[in-house]
């Protein structure tokens, strides 16, 4: 179904069902996280993805999270494929759609009735990941001298996690207890953001939720090229 064919005011109503997941998930991130950073700071931001990875909705939490994250979705499923049901995939890998290193990205399938619907994701800027300096943000002349740089890799695979890879990391940080809740933390936003797509599916069918998912974005896009449009011909720059 094109979205010619879309009721206007179901697909308002789905794209705030879509945002209120979004903003739900940073809800419980904030509220479950350890550090001053994600609690306090609020420097974290969570998104919805449909299952190519597109992206349906972004919660209002730190811009430079939100433009960049598709970018790290897209790079876990370039590096890992389609993520199966039970797997959780990490990165901060600035070459992989991350920002610095302390951003670590969080993405988790979303599986309904045994078919890949979607992708929970947020990002959370941890207190400390190693380095030369306490919270990895030096001046260096390297990446390495930054802190770990994850490049995209399971925290777990069919809902085991990956022990040895979490050992490893938590060994080159500063404040391995704290890493360690704030990447459960993490983990909880991504299940709530789960169970909200889950929800809808269950309520409303496969093919009605990704109907109303593509057209949200040939909404968008036709938004898009409306402003681009009325802009003059010219060189523009700001």
């Amino acid at each position: 179904m094109s979205v010619l064919h879309v009721d206007p005011i179901e697909l308002e109503l789905f794209r705030n069902f879509f945002e209120a997941a979004a903003e739900e998930m940073g809800i419980t991130l904030q509220r479950v996280a350890f550090s001053a950073n994600i609690k306090e700071r609020r420097d974290f931001s969570c998104a919805l993805f449909d299952a190519q990875g597109e992206l349906l909705a972004q919660a209002a939490h730190i811009p430079v999270h939100l433009g960049s994250m598709p970018a790290s979705v897209a790079g876990v499923r370039k590096r890992l494929g389609d993520l199966e049901e039970g797997d959780v995939a990490i990165v901060n890998d600035p070459f992989a759609g991350g920002t610095h290193l302390p951003d670590i990205t969080i993405v988790s399938p979303i599986y309904h009735d045994g078919r890949l619907v979607g992708y929970a994701a947020n990002r959370a800027h941890h207190a400390d990941v190693g380095g030369v300096s306490p919270g990895s943000m030096t001046l260096s002349r390297h990446i390495d001298e930054e802190g770990v740089r994850i490049e995209p890799s399971l925290l777990y695979s069919r809902g085991a996690r990956n022990e040895a890879f979490l050992d490893r990391f938590l060994s080159q940080v500063r404040t391995p207890d704290e890493r360690r809740g704030d990447l459960e933390a993490q983990l909880a936003a991504n299940a709530v953001g789960a169970r909200a797509l889950r929800r809808l599916f269950d309520r409303h069918g496969h093919e009605t939720v990704s109907c109303y998912g593509r057209a949200l974005m040939e909404y968008s896009q036709a938004l898009m090229r409306q402003t681009l449009e009325v802009i003059p011909a010219g060189e523009w720059s700001f």
